[in-house]
């Protein structure tokens, strides 16, 4: 099922979810910004995310600009993504996001992201 673009919504909101509305992103971006994960392996195995959704969501945040791509190994080549400045703004949508998460649903520890 294709998903509905808001790239030519005028509404900030809108234009906020074409770049951080898919299910798997907010979560990635969790992973790298709030508990420091930047390897490909790592973040795969922290979220069970399958391989491909996992190259997908970070070309596409890397194509955006909220992370960049670094190589950190030659043999064989491997890469960990790195948050921009704009990955590190969104922080604060992320930690909100976890305080409403900790007061409005059920079986979420205080200490989640810690």
């Amino acid at each position: 099922m294709k998903r509905k673009s808001f790239e030519h919504m005028v509404c900030p909101i809108a234009q906020s979810l074409e770049l951080v509305g898919e299910w798997w992103t907010p979560l990635i971006l969790r992973d790298t910004v709030l508990v420091g994960l930047t390897r490909f392996d790592d973040i795969q195995t922290n979220l069970g995310i399958a391989p491909t959704v996992l190259t997908s969501r970070l070309h596409r945040l890397v194509e955006s600009g909220l992370l960049e791509r670094r190589q950190y190994t030659d043999r064989p080549p491997r890469f960990e993504y790195i948050p921009t400045p704009a990955a590190e703004d969104f922080r604060p949508v992320l930690e909100a996001l976890a305080e409403w998460g900790q007061k409005w649903t059920s079986n979420t520890p205080a200490d989640v992201l810690r």
